[in-house]
Order: C-alpha cells, then sequence, then structure tokens
C-alpha cells in the first residue's frame, strides 16, 4: 500500500506520472493517422468482433489481462458482503447514471436528436472495460472492482435492451418527445461482455492461480506481475491509437458537432464521478473502494454503445459519432480524475492505519 502522505505524483512511476500526455498524444496520433492515410479506417473497420474492430478488440483484451491478474480471487467473498459498496454501485449505475443522461442529452441537444439518442445510449452502455485501467491507477479497491464489473456485466446482459426501450421510446412517449425505437440482440450484448470481460477475467484467473501454485505467492507478487504488468498501459494507449485513427474523419471533420456533445458529457462525468466519491465517503467507504465506485459509475462501456449505434443507425449516423465522441472526452477527464483521486486520499480515514489505544480512565471514573 502506498504511503498516504507521500503526494500523488510520487506515487506514480515515470510512465503514470505522464501518462496524461501520453494519451494526448496517442489521440493526436490516432486523429492524424485517420486523416493522413486513406482508407485506413475503413481497412481497420473491415474485420470486427461483436461490431468492434478487431484491433480495438485485441487492445482491450491485451489492457484488461494485466489488472485482471493482479486481482486477489480469494478475497472476493469480502466485497460481495459489502452492502455499502454494492447497493450504491447498483444505483448509481442502473438508475441514476442512465437518468442523467438522458436529462443532459434531452437539456444540451433538444434540436440535434440523432446526437441525443447517440448519448443516450452511451448512458445506458456501463463499463465493464477500461474501468480497471482507471481504477488501478488511482489505488483503486481491485477486488471490489472486479466484483462490481461483473455485476455490471451481467445487469448489462439482462438491462440493456429493456433501458434502452424505457428512455429511447417510453419515457419520451410519456413526456410528449420524441421517440426512437432501439433493437438490439441480447445476446450481441451478452456475446460482447463474454469477450471483452470473459477473456481477461478468466486468463487473469488461471495465470494467478497457476503461477501461484506452480512458483508461490512471493514471486508471483514481486517476479510475475511487474512483468506483465505495463501491458495494460501499452494496450490502452494502442486502443486510442486504433480507436482515434477508426473515426478520425468524423471527429475532425465536425469540430462544433463535437463541441455540443462534448458538453453533456463533461458534466455527466463531473457528476457522476463527485457525486459517487463522496456518497462513499458519506456511507463510510474507504478511500479504495469510495474510488472504484466512482470510476465504476463514471466510467461507461463505449465499445458496446459504438457497436449497438452502428448496428442500428449505420456507421456514418449521428448516433455513431456520439459513441465516438464519448471516449474522446472520457479517456482524458477520467485519467484527470485518476489525479483528482490520489490528491483527496487524505480526506478519507486510514483504515490500513492501527487503532489508537484507548485513553487511560482516571482512577474513580466510571467506565462506559
Amino acid at each position: 500500500m502506498s504511503d498516504p502522505t507521500t503526494p500523488a505524483a510520487g506515487r506514480l512511476s515515470f510512465v503514470d506520472r505522464w501518462l496524461a500526455l501520453w494519451i494526448l498524444v496517442a489521440m493526436g496520433a490516432g486523429l492524424g493517422l485517420g486523416r493522413l492515410v486513406p482508407g485506413l479506417g475503413d481497412a481497420l473497420a473491415k474485420v470486427t468482433v461483436t461490431g468492434v474492430s478487431l484491433p480495438i478488440a485485441l487492445g482491450l483484451l491485451v489492457m484488461m489481462y494485466p489488472v485482471l491478474a493482479k486481482v486477489r480471487y480469494d478475497r472476493l467473498d469480502t466485497v460481495t458482503r459489502d452492502r455499502r459498496l454494492l447497493v450504491p454501485s447498483l444505483l448509481l449505475n442502473w438508475v441514476l447514471g442512465p437518468a442523467l443522461m438522458f436529462a443532459l442529452a434531452w437539456i444540451f441537444l433538444p434540436d440535434l436528436p440523432e446526437y441525443r439518442t447517440g448519448l443516450i445510449i452511451v448512458g445506458l452502455a456501463r463499463c465493464i472495460a477500461m474501468v480497471v485501467i482507471w481504477n488501478d491507477l488511482a489505488c483503486g479497491d481491485r477486488e471490489a472492482a472486479a466484483v462490481l464489473v461483473a455485476l455490471n456485466s451481467v445487469f448489462q446482459v439482462l438491462a440493456f435492451s429493456l433501458l434502452g426501450w424505457f428512455y429511447l421510446s417510453f419515457l419520451p412517449g410519456r413526456l410528449g418527445l420524441e421517440q426512437t425505437e432501439l433493437t438490439v440482440s441480447v445476446w450481441e450484448i451478452a456475446r460482447s461482455v463474454l469477450i471483452f470481460l470473459g477473456i481477461p477475467l478468466a486468463a487473469g484467473f488461471l495465470t494467478r492461480r497457476l503461477g501461484e501454485k506452480a512458483r508461490g505467492s512471493a514471486w508471483y507478487e514481486t517476479r510475475l506481475i511487474p512483468r506483465i504488468g505495463p501491458f495494460a498501459l501499452y494496450g490502452l494507449l494502442f486502443t486510442i491509437v486504433v480507436l482515434f485513427a477508426l473515426q478520425g474523419d468524423a471527429i475532425t471533420s465536425k469540430p462544433l458537432d463535437v463541441a455540443r456533445i462534448a458538453l453533456p458529457l463533461l458534466v455527466y462525468f463531473a457528476l457522476v464521478w463527485a457525486g459517487s466519491m463522496a456518497l462513499g465517503r458519506a456511507v463510510g467507504l474507504d478511500h479504495p473502494k469510495a474510488t472504484t465506485l466512482a470510476f465504476t459509475a463514471a466510467g461507461n462501456n463505449f465499445e458496446l454503445a459504438i457497436a449497438v449505434a452502428i448496428a442500428t443507425f449505420g456507421a456514418t449516423s449521428g448516433q455513431a459519432l456520439a459513441g465516438v465522441v464519448g471516449p474522446l472526452i472520457e479517456v482524458p477527464v477520467l485519467i484527470g480524475l485518476v489525479r483528482v483521486a490520489l490528491a483527496v486520499r487524505r480526506h478519507f480515514p486510514d483504515t490500513s492505519a492501527p487503532a489508537a489505544a484507548p485513553a487511560a480512565v482516571p482512577e474513580g471514573s466510571a467506565r462506559v
């Protein structure tokens, strides 16, 4: 555990300390490639996995595997019994988050129905992938993140289509607003979850189980994890380059539209993340668990949102562009919130500190 008295930047490695810069460089490189190399986007989009470009899919798997290999799976039972964490997470992810995005989409984009619909779809797709990176960088609870991501995955399969109908058709109809139909297969969502969470989760679990059995816990933690750990960031940067190369032309050719879509997203990330951290503090969560609650609530599954938008409305639709702008805003904002999470650590109780010795009671005083 890092020393909470150490400045936030001092707890990060050289690569982590300048990660915001690397991410901006990766975004710029991707956008530049998408504009400068004719046909690159079409080439990257030719082979897909559940509607997601194969290079992006590979990058996501490489990104998630090292973090999930760090999870101590023998501690998951303590997380599942923590209702102070599980109940707020389900409420934030499946009630408040989608409702807030719906409201912001209508407030900021009342005259742009395609972008509005795309934003609502982004709000319905709760994060199951990249959130593990932000949580790890912010010193969140890895075991808690694994449990919450798994819960989000189950609810995503069960609730995504129903929530899509509710927020795009039923609720707008009741409020006298424009309605939109969303047709998405439950199997397509389940397959996306199985690939982007199931594969790295199984690989991480088996790596820890077999590695500790063969060489012991000390070797696993001090030798193997440091070797595979950096691949999480390599996978993240590769994914960002490919993602923005794939959609670079759409983003750079419509800067004003991108700005309109970005505004409600910025408000959404700020409100959800700050509100979740405050809620975690209010219900008595320590800093690692409150951080995990905040990032799992604020992050979105842009892979699923983009895939659904493309499958339903087409690759050149406004809904698809809104899905693409999601990570354009989410990536730099959440990496900035990693720094904020580290900076506010001192405002949370230090549960790692030993309990203070009871004060001496003067002779003759009553004990409670």
